[in-house]
């Protein structure tokens, strides 16, 4: 799955903000990891994989152990949102909007 556009806009932000790319704060993290919930709350999927492609491949993440540490931000944040949003509530209407319980 590519990254949405939203999504790329996001990663850029993080990469703007973060000043020294071969060492992350607690303060960056804190901020990468809300930058991931708020991905995930806005409604946008991403694949893990193309999270560290695209850092490898950006150009000013040199340092292989922050890259694996923004993505492991990223598949965590993304794995607790699922975790959250388990149980959603299923609308059980049917599609003439009359409540019914034929599955459709």
């Amino acid at each position: 799955m590519p990254l949405l556009n939203t999504t790329i806009m996001r990663l850029n932000e993080i990469t703007t903000l973060v000043e020294d790319k071969s060492d992350l704060t607690s303060e960056n993290e804190s901020l990468i990891k809300q930058i991931f919930k708020e991905i995930n709350e806005n409604g946008e999927r991403y694949d893990v994989d193309e999270i560290e492609s695209w850092f490898e491949n950006e150009g000013s993440w040199n340092v292989k152990e922050v890259r694996s540490r923004i993505v492991n931000i990223s598949h965590y944040a993304q794995s607790k949102f699922e975790q959250t949003n388990k149980f959603r509530i299923v609308d059980d209407t049917c599609n003439d909007g009359d409540s019914c319980s034929c599955g459709n």
